[in-house]
């Protein structure tokens, strides 16, 4: 077995891993605080809800200002994915900041309910640009053979932002005010922004290229379908209702018309030809299953915690910190050694093994598990998803080509999305299954107070309850867990491109497969980092057949050469 796995075919050179310059570790910085507010408050407002309904009344739409955010959020992501390929992905990233930034400024300025849930969606477009952007940049950036070392960065994000989000909420909402929930985004991500323009330098892109507005409309419209059944379903409406079939007839009609007419854009917004990949399209499942179970268990956990086992609700945060802290060790060691070996299948085989296993047994608690035996079992949830969740982004973005690097990295943050909110629907519905009417004149979740109140034998029915909704949820998931599980099983070890390097257009098959001079010169290969990094360049020669001249992003790399 050779000791290193990678493709190594435009530098032979190239064999011995080599980190990427210091400064592109800098300039990811802020890229990670903008992506860290856009995680934050996807969970901060929760704990602030309360008091924003007593300040601007609107209970019955007050399920709109998370639900206005995630749906903005997932509907958005592929378009900002699809122009950050054709016009550039800083401007459009950078862009996504400050749409980010405007929403978060009219959310703390509100008069009404109605103005906060537009606010909301607002702030919900720029975070899907903020999303799907990170991770197109981290790909632009760094290439898989060294995108291992800073998979602990993204995972810490993702960490601090669930963890942290209900913390942060309680604290500011409690000397500061709700609106501050909000007002916190402008200065962090004015930061962000300004560190972005003078760090982060990539070649700009310039030129007209076709948008595929009826593909984005279609394809809006039906990621909009799926959000709100999940959303809705079970909770609002009925599983069985009109309206969540009807929902789910329209998703199915428009994902049939959006495939069709993808087939026949001049530029599709997603493109297809990534679901050709066998790897990309096993990521998307274990991608999905990532979310589904993330959201799951940081949702309902600490209910289960607080409920059951009696734990402190002012440390709410605190109680998933058996579940976070090894998904972001264990993403951090698995990087590693990517980067060292090249190696990677393992790790989602892994993954998927512990989260089944760790669902599995947190499906077996009960009223009387300790919070002990709780916390091992979320060290086994976080161990898999920590295996997952970073190692399936490097491995969708390695089995596509760089031209496609924009719209594969918000295909998979999209369909982690719609995993969590699948997830968070059926864990919902099957929660208010088990626990709806076991006390009556109150909801399905009473809080500590209302139930001190109860007659001892109608309190341990409601726990018996809760119990036993914790257990079908945990079971659902694990279900789902398990599934990603055989999807790793097929999982290709394609070797690990060592270099950023552009890739042929689907416009030049003709030079495909490629001359021996077509490949991209070391030098080139260089090139597209030193860009990035601010070095010095190399000119590289010239080839008339070679697909690096021939990419779209080859004229801004020549001109920079130049």
């Amino acid at each position: 077995m050779p000791e290193s796995f990678y493709d190594n075919s435009a530098d032979p050179a190239a064999a011995a891993p080599a980190a990427p310059a210091g400064n592109v570790r800098w300039a990811l910085l802020g890229v990670m605080l903008a992506m860290l507010l856009a995680m934050l408050d996807t969970t901060i407002v929760g704990t602030s809800l309360p008091t924003i309904v007593r300040d601007l009344g609107g209970l019955n739409h007050l399920s709109w200002v998370v639900s206005a955010y995630l749906l903005a959020t997932a509907a958005s992501t592929p378009v900002w994915g699809k122009f950050g390929d054709l016009y550039g992905r800083k401007r459009l990233y950078l862009a996504s900041v400050v749409v980010f930034l405007a929403g978060s400024a009219l959310s703390g300025a509100a008069q009404s309910m109605t103005g906060l849930i537009a606010a909301r969606a607002l702030q919900g477009l720029g975070a899907g640009g903020i999303g799907a952007g990170a991770f197109a940049l981290i790909a632009l950036l760094v290439p898989p053979r060294e995108r291992g070392r800073y998979q602990g960065m993204t995972a810490s994000v993702m960490a601090i932002g669930t963890v942290g989000g209900p913390l942060l909420g309680g604290v500011i909402t409690g000397h500061l005010g709700w609106r501050w929930a909000f007002y916190i985004n402008i200065p962090l991500g004015l930061t962000a922004l300004v560190w972005c323009q003078l760090l982060l330098h990539l070649p700009a892109r310039r030129g007209k290229a076709a948008i595929d507005w009826p593909g984005i409309t279609l394809m809006t419209a039906t990621i909009s379908a799926v959000v709100l059944a999940a959303t809705w379903a079970g909770t609002t409406y009925a599983w069985a209702s009109w309206q969540i079939g009807g929902l789910a007839a329209g998703a199915a009609g428009g994902l049939a018309a959006f495939i069709a007419r993808e087939q026949s854009a001049r530029e599709p917004v997603l493109p297809l030809r990534v679901f050709a990949q066998r790897n990309f399209r096993v990521s998307a499942v274990m991608i999905f299953a990532a979310g589904a179970a993330m959201f799951g268990a940081t949702l309902y956990l600490p209910l289960f915690q607080q409920t059951v086992q009696g734990a402190s609700a002012t440390s709410s945060g605190l109680l998933l910190a058996p579940l976070m802290l090894p998904m972001v060790l264990v993403s951090l060691i698995a990087g590693r050694v990517m980067s060292r070996t090249g190696r990677y299948k393992m790790f989602p085989v892994l993954g998927g093994a512990f989260l089944t296993a760790g669902m599995a047994l947190l499906a077996t608690m009960g009223t009387g598990t300790p919070r002990t035996i709780t916390s091992l079992y979320m060290v086994l949830a976080g161990t898999g998803i920590g295996f997952l969740l970073q190692m399936t982004t490097t491995i969708a973005q390695n089995s596509v080509e760089m031209r496609d690097i924009g719209a594969a990295s918000a295909a998979v943050n999209l369909f982690r999305t719609i995993g969590g909110s699948i997830g968070v629907a059926i864990s919902g519905s099957l929660f208010t299954r088990a626990v709806q009417g076991r006390i009556p004149g109150t909801g399905p979740s009473p809080d500590a107070t209302a139930l001190a109140r109860l007659p001892a034998g109608t309190r341990d029915a409601y726990l018996h309850g809760v119990a036993t909704a914790s257990q079908h949820i945990f079971l659902v998931i694990a279900a789902v867990s398990a599934a990603a599980f055989l999807a790793a099983l097929l999982i290709r070890e394609t070797p690990l491109r060592s270099q950023p390097t552009p890739s042929p257009p689907a416009a030049t098959a003709s030079c495909w497969p490629p001359c021996a001079r077509s490949r991209v010169p070391p030098q080139a290969s260089d090139n597209a980092s030193s860009l990035a990094t601010g070095a010095k360049l190399h000119p590289s020669p010239p080839c008339s057949r070679s697909p690096f001249h021939q990419d779209p992003v080859a004229p801004s790399i020549r001109k920079a050469l130049s």
